[in-house]
């Protein structure tokens, strides 16, 4: 694969009150290198649908998973549930794991209630376009 390296300004961006900017580029960044630690378990997934907006991932939302990661309760997990994908956050709650959506349209997914079923990777980045 082609590396690309893209310009890291030295200065960082107010959310808050604007700030003076320099107007000079401190040095050059790898995005894979910046996104990826683990280059041959991690994967782009385009994800499809609204389930997860209030964590902000949205629809058309480049997600970046890494299958070499142990899931955690509170980690945004891909799941394959009955040959099915989805992204969703994994909980536990009185000894239980489910899968909760960050929609309230979407109900929660108790993994008990399924034969077939296994995190996949956990979701390290989502990729927003804010346009």
């Amino acid at each position: 694969m082609k590396k690309t390296r893209l310009p890291l300004l030295s200065f960082s961006v107010s959310a808050g009150f604007p700030s003076p900017a320099d107007d000079y580029t401190e040095e050059n960044i790898d995005l894979n290198e910046y996104l990826i630690q683990n280059p041959f378990s991690t994967f782009f997934i385009r994800v499809k649908g609204d389930s997860m907006i209030n964590s902000g991932i949205q629809d058309q939302d480049l997600i970046v998973v890494d299958k070499s990661l142990i899931a955690k309760p509170g980690d945004i997990v891909i799941a394959i549930i009955n040959e099915r994908f989805t992204v969703k956050r994994l909980e536990k709650k009185d000894d239980i794991f489910y899968l909760k959506a960050e929609n309230r349209n979407y109900p929660d997914l108790y993994l008990k209630n399924y034969n077939n079923m296994q995190i996949w990777g956990v979701v390290i980045y989502s990729i927003h376009n804010c346009r």
